[in-house]
C-alpha cells in the first residue's frame, strides 16, 4: 500500500478534454485535484479557477511538485510520450489520454521505464468501465449470446473539423478516426475477447486539407496527413471477427455501432465512446428487441483515474487496474498495424498481449470515497 488517502493529482493540458476530466474528477471523492498545468500558464490558471482547483502554472512547475502523485495527461498524442516519460521521471503515476504514444517504440519504453520505478501507467479509453459495456460484457461472458461469432463496427461522421476550435491534431501523426476513434472500439471488444491477433484494412482522404468550421479560428485550411477513412478486419485470440468502418467522411452521421453476433443472440452494447446507456437484444428465436437498460451508476472521464487511485492505495488488496498501459499499448499496436495493412495491402499480425482483468464489482462507484 501507498500512503492514504485521496491520490494527490495534477493535471497537464488544459484544453478542450480537461473540461470533462476537470468536472468529473472534482466529483470522485477518492482523487484530490491539486494543479493544472499547460504550454500557457494563462490558460491552465483559467482553467483551474473555471473548476476550483488551487494551483496552477506551467508543466515545468508541475513536474516539480512533490505533493502530486499521479500526472493526468492531457496533452495532443505527440506530446504524450515525452510528458509521461518526464512524470514517471519525476516520480509520478500517470494516467495518459488516448493514445497512449502517437509512436509504438515509445509506448513500450514507457511501460519498461514505468515498471522499473514502480510506478503505473493508465490510458483512456475508460469507457469499457462505465455500465453500458461492464454489463455487456457481464451478459456475454455468462452465455446470453451463446458463442461469440462476429462484430460490426461503424463510427462515421463528417469529422471534428466542423466543431473543435484546434483540430489540427485530430488530422496528423497520431489522430485521423483510426487513431482517434478506434481506441474506444478495439478497448471494448479486446476487454470482451482478448487480444487483436491480426488485421487487414484500406484507406482513404477526402482531400489534403481541411477547413475549421467554428471558433476564433473558423476558416482557416490545415493540412490532412492520415487516411480519414479507415475499413478494417480484426480477428480476436478469443476466435471472433470483427468488421469496422472508422470515418472523418461522412455527411451521415453514423457513430456509436458496435454489435456482436452469436449463435443464440445479437446484442448491440450502448457507444463505446460513452458510458451508458440501454442494450439491445435479440435473440434467434424472436426478431423482437429487447432493450436492457445498463443501470445509473455514476461514470465519466476519469473513472478510469479512480481504479487507479483505488489499486496505488490498496496494493494486492484491490487488484490490478483495469485501464492499464499494457492494454493500450497492445490497441497502439493493433492500430500501427492497420496503418501498415494500408500501406502494404495484406493481413498484418499483432504480437502483443495483455493480462485480462474482472469487471468491476458490484457496487463499485466512483463518488464514494473508499481510500
Amino acid at each position: 500500500m501507498t500512503g492514504s488517502g485521496p491520490l494527490a493529482v495534477g493535471v497537464i493540458g488544459a484544453g478542450k478534454i480537461s473540461e470533462q476530466y476537470l468536472a468529473n474528477m472534482a466529483t470522485y471523492p477518492d482523487l484530490d485535484v491539486r494543479f493544472v498545468a499547460d504550454l500557457y500558464p494563462d490558460l491552465a490558471r483559467s482553467r483551474a479557477q473555471e473548476f476550483g482547483v488551487a494551483a496552477a502554472g506551467s508543466v515545468e512547475d508541475a513536474l516539480a511538485r512533490d505533493d502530486l502523485e499521479l500526472i493526468v495527461n492531457l496533452t495532443i498524442p505527440v506530446a504524450h510520450a515525452s510528458v509521461a516519460s518526464a512524470a514517471l521521471a519525476s516520480g509520478k503515476h500517470v494516467w495518459n489520454e488516448k493514445p497512449i504514444t502517437a509512436r509504438w517504440d515509445e509506448a513500450g519504453a514507457l511501460l519498461v521505464q514505468a515498471d522499473a520505478a514502480g510506478l503505473l501507467i493508465g490510458t483512456a479509453p475508460d469507457t469499457f468501465l462505465g455500465p453500458g459495456l461492464q454489463v455487456a460484457r457481464t451478459m456475454i461472458e455468462r452465455g446470453d449470446i451463446g458463442t461469440p461469432l462476429t462484430a460490426t463496427i461503424a463510427f462515421q461522421s463528417a469529422g471534428p473539423h466542423r466543431w473543435h476550435p484546434n483540430p489540427d491534431f485530430l488530422y496528423q501523426a497520431g489522430g485521423g478516426p483510426l487513431f482517434d476513434m478506434a481506441p474506444y472500439y478495439l478497448t471494448a471488444l479486446a476487454q470482451m475477447f482478448g487480444p487483436i491477433v491480426k488485421v487487414a484494412a484500406l484507406g482513404s482522404s477526402a482531400g489534403p486539407t481541411r477547413v475549421i468550421g467554428e471558433g476564433p479560428r473558423a476558416g482557416q485550411s490545415f493540412d490532412v496527413t492520415v487516411p480519414t477513412s479507415v475499413s478494417a478486419l480484426y480477428e480476436f485470440a478469443g476466435g471472433l471477427k470483427a468488421q469496422a468502418i472508422f470515418s472523418f467522411d461522412s455527411p451521415l452521421q453514423r457513430v456509436g455501432i458496435l454489435e456482436i453476433s452469436g449463435t443464440d443472440a445479437m446484442i448491440a452494447p450502448p457507444d463505446p465512446n460513452r458510458f451508458t446507456g440501454d442494450i439491445r437484444l435479440v435473440t434467434a428465436e424472436s426478431t423482437e428487441e429487447k432493450l436492457i437498460p445498463a443501470g445509473e451508476r455514476p461514470a465519466g472521464r476519469g473513472i478510469g483515474v479512480v481504479d487507479m487511485a483505488r489499486a496505488i492505495r490498496g496494493g494486492s488488496s484491490y487488484g490490478p487496474h483495469r485501464a492499464s498501459g499494457a492494454l493500450a499499448t497492445h490497441v497502439l499496436e493493433a492500430m500501427f498495424a492497420t496503418a501498415a495493412s494500408i500501406d502494404t495491402g495484406a493481413f498484418v499480425p499483432v504480437a502483443s498481449t495483455f493480462a485480462p482483468v474482472p469487471v468491476l464489482p458490484d457496487g463499485w462507484d466512483p463518488s464514494v470515497r473508499t481510500v
